[in-house]
């Protein structure tokens, strides 16, 4: 969206800056075209200069855009509440519309955009802990009911995600994870098949030392639920609006003591229809907004939690811009480096489409079951839908593969699982598989993250998906946003005011999702970057950590599922932990060089032969090629992190239906199609 949105709101002399007159604030107005509705609830025809715009003259230059705006919310049966409206001096002149100025538009404690989980979750620690009247704005429509079995009988609708300890422990402490358990399958382990193994080799791992259970769900359901929570519990402290969207207008309005929004009601019912609500932004751009029905509200607190889409970070950037651009060089140093998003070119892009699956009995339905072919092409990830044997499966595959086109041929698709996952394709017949060539790939979200800062002014903040975006493979996009709230409930409730609080919440934040996205984009890398920055460090990890695990923690991957520690602190360990092995290994070369040398010198006065050079070399092959063998199993191409985990095992793999427990601080792993 663009600030352009609401042009009319500032009316000032051109020549000194001074407010105009009310005549020509409201000729200035009547001026303008009438708005039109228009893609992305952006307004085709722009007149004005917000950026000039002063906080006395924004509610009385709007004056007639607010009132049609107010007549269209209260057609549509949303508008504001009275209570809150403040009237200029108190009084109204019905008689004499130029001389009587308009209603301040109402004000409101708190104003969430985004009814995801992070936005609904936020909204309810907002008004549960705080008692704050929150109203939440949300571009969808409303979410289906939880029990609504003819939506989710169809399991290849929705993507699932994985809750792990981070998630659950702030829902937990928000009182809706009751709730949420209720419709969720616990998955307490997977079962792996490497490239080279057959339909009977797979290998069945179970956690039994993590503190919680990874429970599963789709998104959508979990929206549900929390919706449901808050039609039950918070009526009159949390109002929810659909088919909304919010723009921000001026972040310090008032003197800094609010922000002002303008909201438009949107067309975007059909997007609730779609298989997946992972990276849509191509799709919500589609969605109508009506710029006539335009609202404006004023919130002492705004909340960002608009995922992917960003509309108030992207709107931040821009403000960040404008502020910069009118200081001086010296105030640019004091305020410090430009708010910005940074975005990740996607190397090792891959598409997806879900598979509908039911597994035999003698299967367990309550694991995640992967696999993949062992030139890299396909990747088969499937997590348990329901309690009934369904799964909802993804098949991975390159952007540019024929079989991730819409209409792809069935024929080639079942070519396919017959040769590399064979053990899948008895499960899938022959109309689920024409079903899923016909359809069109869904897109994973690229790497992204916001910084320096996620605050813009002292009323604004932004959290979840808005400010880290990561790949579903590792269970730390949801279960991150979720953790969002707590430390925001943490930042209001250890400061005096919102303003402490968003600077403080901002913090403790903002370098923590740089480094969630850093760390999560290099287990992402592709070809031999990959090696190096995620087969090799695992494999290392995996040895010391059984050799010293005093000194030495677990692999990264299995870190990052325990909430207790920040990742920057894991990656600053992490890289301690790299110097010391570093140092361990070249004092082990130092130390074998040495006693080769000593020995070498024996063997050569005992038999009279100089031949320490070749010997020493030949040492120095023979460390070589142990390791070389043991790294050589991970070189391949695609290779996935279950494969990384099963093979830098220390433990024996078992066949498909044999048990093996695995604790978390060694071979712990998050399910790749999680979170």
């Amino acid at each position: 969206m663009i600030l352009p949105l609401l042009v009319p709101l500032l009316a000032l002399s051109p020549a000194r800056g001074l407010p105009l007159s009310p005549t020509n604030r409201r000729a200035s107005v009547g001026a303008l075209a009438p708005p039109s509705r228009t893609r992305s609830g952006r307004v085709a025809r722009v007149v004005g200069d917000l950026s000039s715009r002063t906080p006395s003259t924004t509610y009385s230059s709007f004056s007639s855009s607010f009132s049609s705006s107010s007549s269209c919310a209260a057609r549509s049966g949303v508008g504001a509440y009275s209570s809150d409206v403040e009237v200029i001096d108190g009084t109204t002149n019905g008689d004499d519309d130029a001389a009587s100025p308009p209603p301040i538009p109402p004000i409101l404690d708190a104003v969430v955009c985004g009814a995801g989980p992070a936005g609904l979750l936020c909204a309810i620690m907002l008004a549960g802990s705080f008692d704050y009247r929150v109203r939440v704005y949300e571009r969808l429509p409303p979410p289906p009911s939880p029990d609504d079995a003819s939506v989710w009988s169809d399991v290849a609708r929705f993507y699932l995600i994985g809750l792990g300890e981070r998630g659950q422990s702030a829902l937990r402490e928000f009182g809706v994870w009751d709730d949420v358990e209720a419709c969720c399958t616990a998955v307490p382990g997977r079962m792996d098949w490497s490239p080279d193994a057959g339909p009977d080799g797979g290998v069945e791992r179970i956690f039994v030392d993590r503190p919680v259970m990874t429970q599963v769900l789709p998104r959508d359901k979990l929206v549900g639920v929390l919706h449901r929570h808050i039609l039950r519990n918070y009526r009159g402290r949390i109002d929810l609006e659909y088919q909304r969207e919010v723009t921000p207008i001026d972040f310090d309005n008032d003197g800094g003591s609010s922000v002002l929004i303008g909201v438009s009601n949107c067309d975007s019912g059909f997007l609730r229809g779609t298989p997946s609500n992972v990276g849509m932004q191509s799709i919500l751009d589609d969605s109508l907004c009506d710029v006539d029905g335009l609202e404006l509200i004023r919130a002492r607190l705004l909340i960002a939690a608009d995922g992917a889409q960003r509309t108030i970070a992207n709107e931040m950037v821009k403000a960040d811009k404008e502020k910069r651009d009118s200081m001086s060089l010296l105030e640019k140093l004091r305020y410090g480096p430009p708010f910005h998003i940074k975005r990740y070119v996607d190397d090792n892009q891959r598409v997806y489409k879900t598979i509908p699956m039911k597994v035999p009995g003698k299967w367990r339905n309550d694991l995640n079951y992967s696999a993949r072919s062992k030139d890299g092409r396909v990747f088969f990830d499937s997590l348990p839908a329901d309690a009934d044997g369904n799964q909802c499966a993804v098949l991975l595959i390159k952007r540019e593969d024929t079989l991730a086109q819409e209409n792809s041929d069935p024929k080639e698709l079942r070519a396919v699982f017959d040769d590399v996952l064979p053990q899948f394709s008895a499960l899938l017949d022959d109309n689920v598989i024409e079903e899923v060539a016909r359809k069109p790939p869904s897109f994973l979200p690229s790497f992204r993250y916001a910084a320096p800062r996620l605050n813009q002014g002292d009323r604004t903040v932004v959290l979840g998906d808005a400010i880290h975006t990561v790949k579903p493979y590792f269970g730390l996009g949801a279960n991150s946003a979720l953790e969002d709230v707590q430390i925001l409930k943490q930042s209001i409730q250890s400061t005096a005011s919102i303003k402490e609080a968003t600077h403080l919440f901002s913090k403790k934040r903002a370098k923590e999702s740089k480094a969630l996205v850093q760390i999560s984009r290099k287990l992402d890398r592709p070809g031999l970057l990959g090696v190096f920055t995620f087969v090799l460090p695992l494999v290392i990890d995996s040895i010391f950590h059984k050799l010293a695990p005093q000194f030495f923690s677990p692999n990264t991957i299995a870190m990052l599922q325990k909430s207790e520690h920040t990742f920057c602190g894991l990656r600053r360990r992490k890289r301690f932990e790299r110097v010391g092995q570093v140092v361990t290994l070249g004092s082990f070369v130092a130390i074998l060089t040495i006693g080769a040398r000593q020995l070498i010198r024996t063997m050569s006065r005992v038999s009279g032969r100089r031949n320490s050079t070749v010997t020493i070399a030949l040492l120095s092959c023979l460390a070589v090629t142990a390791f070389a063998k043991k790294l050589a199993v991970f070189l391949v191409p695609g290779l996935a992190p279950s494969d990384v985990l099963n093979k830098a095992s220390w433990r024996k793999e078992n066949g498909l239906h044999e048990i093996e427990s695995f604790k978390i601080d060694v071979d712990d792993v998050a399910s790749n199609g999680a979170g």
